[in-house]
């Protein structure tokens, strides 16, 4: 399969990520010894109806679909800025209350470095797993 950076940004600005108030699940597993915080993520979408990750979107699974995962001729670096892409785009487009399971998330995860930061940003999303976003920060701050 053939993908190239292009392809992969026209997707990741383009397609849908959309999801409805309260729907949206973010998790992070970037620098972590397991893929936990993910099964974790992609059970409760499962169990939670109308809920969904980047993955679960249009957006993501056009992604995954065209092989942006890092094994093709697109640059690790390209990979993670058509990612970066799309997870801004998915914060921007959540509200309510955002599923977060980043138990141990590092400083240099997308959930710590886009992720958290657009979702402080984004005045539609109020709270973190049910407690006032500004709140749920604190945990982050060393």
């Amino acid at each position: 399969m053939t993908v190239d950076f292009k392809e992969g940004m026209k997707i990741a600005q383009e397609f849908d990520v959309s999801t409805k108030p309260n729907c949206a699940v973010v998790y992070s597993i970037s620098f972590l010894p397991t893929k936990e915080n993910r099964d974790k993520a992609y059970a409760y979408v499962k169990a939670h109806k109308g809920c969904k990750t980047l993955d679960d979107t249009p957006c993501g699974k056009a992604l995954c679909k065209k092989g942006y995962q890092g094994t093709n001729e697109v640059t690790t670096n390209e990979i993670k800025e058509i990612w970066k892409t799309a997870s801004e785009r998915f914060i921007e487009f959540a509200s309510g209350n955002v599923t977060a399971f980043v138990e141990n998330a590092d400083e240099r995860s997308t959930f710590r470095c886009i992720e958290l930061p657009n979702i402080m940003a984004n005045k539609k999303i109020g709270t973190i797993n049910g407690v006032d976003k500004f709140q749920f920060l604190q945990k982050f701050k060393k």
